[in-house]
């Protein structure tokens, strides 16, 4: 199975911002970032396909941008604005599929 590896998190303060890497063999692949807060379930931030149509949680819409190089075999996730509710592990996986995910990168939101 195909796995992939994130990149670009850390501590930041509330309204700055922080750009998500990831990489792997995705460049035929619709692609989705997710989240897991401590104590609570994974939950879908956004998603790009193959030719670039994205989509967004409600709760990160206006804040977030995905966008993806497929020369670079690379999923990004710019994120600004953030506030502490955002602090999570971050995830990208092949959009829809649960299983064989990465280690994820910690982002933290705090001042």
């Amino acid at each position: 199975q195909v796995q992939f590896v994130e990149s670009g998190g850390g501590l930041v303060q509330p309204g700055g911002s922080l750009r998500l890497s990831c990489t792997g063999s995705l460049r035929f692949y619709a692609m989705g970032w997710y989240r897991q807060a401590p104590g609570k379930q994974r939950e879908f931030v956004a998603s790009i396909t193959s030719g670039g149509n994205t989509n967004y949680a409600d709760s990160v819409k206006g804040r977030f941008t995905i966008s993806r190089d497929n020369a670079k075999n690379t999923v990004y996730l710019q994120m600004n604005s953030l506030k502490p509710d955002d602090t999570a592990v971050y995830y990208c996986n092949v959009y829809g599929r649960d299983s064989d995910w990465g280690q994820g990168t910690q982002v933290t939101v705090s001042s």
